[in-house]
């Protein structure tokens, strides 16, 4: 049987090396049957070291129907120096523009966001769709028939949510963009569970 340290140093060390957040269930799954229960209660406590607090530069949060490691968002600007040097890919201002209009108009079409935006958005939804923060999501029973977009969990991931309804008010979205999504526009109400179930299929 395993002793309580190492379940709890086993837990972290899973927590930090994982990009995607594990559900409690698949990180309890990781252990014996044996060692289950007491691993519960190890995630219990590393969840506790790793609450949010002043002075750590990590921290555990909740999101996506998940648990994982994540950096303090007062950090960002150290961060986003870091990936400027590093050269890492950023999302462009047209993709951040799109991405804005499929998370709070989903399910929608490529042409009602080229009308939203007023340019042609087949190559920045194609770009989402590589990045996987935006999938298919079967067609509009319309003339021509055109693919629906929606977010993805990925999407989730990516920007630190939960779920969709902890998107922030679409006036912000609005004022930082410096776009109007249109009348309508508002943060739907989609479980990651489903998210996850559909993009499996």
């Amino acid at each position: 049987m395993t002793d309580r340290a190492e379940l709890e140093a086993a837990i972290e060390a899973i927590l930090f090396v994982t990009s995607e957040p594990l559900p409690r269930a698949k990180v309890v799954e990781i252990f014996g049957q044996r060692d289950r229960a007491r691993a519960a209660r190890a995630l219990d406590a590393v969840l506790e070291r790793y609450a949010e607090a002043p002075g750590r530069g990590v921290f555990a949060e909740r999101v996506a129907g998940g648990v994982r490691l994540a950096t303090r968002p007062e950090l960002n600007s150290y961060l986003r120096k870091m990936f400027e040097v590093t050269g890492r890919n950023r999302l462009s201002m047209p993709a951040l523009e799109t991405l804005a209009i499929v998370a709070y108009r989903q399910p929608i079409t490529a042409p009602e966001v080229q009308e939203l935006r007023n340019v042609n958005s087949k190559g920045v939804l194609t770009t989402l769709l590589e990045h996987r923060l935006v999938r298919l999501a079967g067609r509009k029973q319309v003339v021509g028939k055109p693919f629906l977009y929606r977010t993805t969990r990925a999407f989730l991931v990516h920007f630190g949510l939960d779920n969709l309804e902890e998107l922030p008010p679409l006036e912000e979205f609005e004022e930082m963009l410096g776009m109007d999504l249109g009348p309508g526009a508002v943060a739907p109400d989609v479980d990651p569970e489903e998210i996850a179930r559909s993009e499996e299929e």
